[in-house]
């Protein structure tokens, strides 16, 4: 990408991102097109798919839960076509390393309602929480304390008491107790590879040419 294409992508992109300045962004979009491969080809949506992206997840910030690194990608890959591509990438990085605690939430919520039906029902607590938790092998019947799991964190943040968790029941139980923000399963870095993503990719803007 040559540098006038790149100076105008930037300047569009920091436009509309609230949590990165125009260095940042720049740093991001370079990092992307270094991940992709730069090759602009016919035709072909230019992003990371799928497994590409999990690998990020997975290598940067130590995610190794299958369905919520899915979940995450779903999470970044707005438009549903089966990549990130460099806008969905600055925004979703925006959110994921340096949102408020509002867009976090949001953006948790949507990770962790499965079917995207606008609740979390004890059926995705069940999944998300037996694909969490590390099995016992000791353990005659592992699902039974998975549900009592699942009723301990219903009484905890089922305010309105109806078996399913609304947004406003998680928004109520996060600002009461802000652990309860990946009650589900890590969708978020944690604060040592954000430190470290974000050491690493806003350096010297001039090592990065080489990239």
């Amino acid at each position: 990408m040559n540098r006038k294409k790149l100076q105008k992508l930037t300047d569009t992109l920091a436009k509309n991102c609230k949590h990165f300045n125009k260095f940042e962004v720049n740093c991001l979009i370079k990092l992307f097109y270094s991940l992709v491969g730069s090759v602009e080809r016919q035709g072909l949506v230019i992003g990371l798919d799928r497994n590409a992206f999990r690998n990020i997840l997975h290598v940067t910030f130590g995610m190794t839960d299958d369905m919520i690194m899915d979940r995450v990608f779903r999470g970044f890959d707005k438009d549903n076509d089966g990549c990130v591509n460099v806008l969905e990438w600055i925004h979703g990085l925006s959110l994921f390393l340096r949102g408020s605690l509002e867009e976090k939430m949001k953006y948790c919520f949507e990770v962790f309602d499965l079917n995207g039906d606008g609740f979390i029902s004890k059926e995705e607590m069940f999944h998300m929480l037996k694909n969490s938790l590390l099995k016992q092998p000791s353990e005659e019947d592992p699902d039974e304390g998975i549900k009592d799991l699942v009723e301990i964190t219903l009484k905890k943040m089922d305010h309105d008491h109806d078996g399913k968790l609304s947004f406003a029941d998680y928004e109520l139980a996060v600002r009461e107790e802000t652990l309860l923000l990946e009650a589900f399963g890590p969708c978020l870095p944690d604060p040592k590879s954000q430190m470290e993503f974000e050491a690493q990719v806003f350096k010297d803007p001039n090592e990065f040419n080489d990239m």
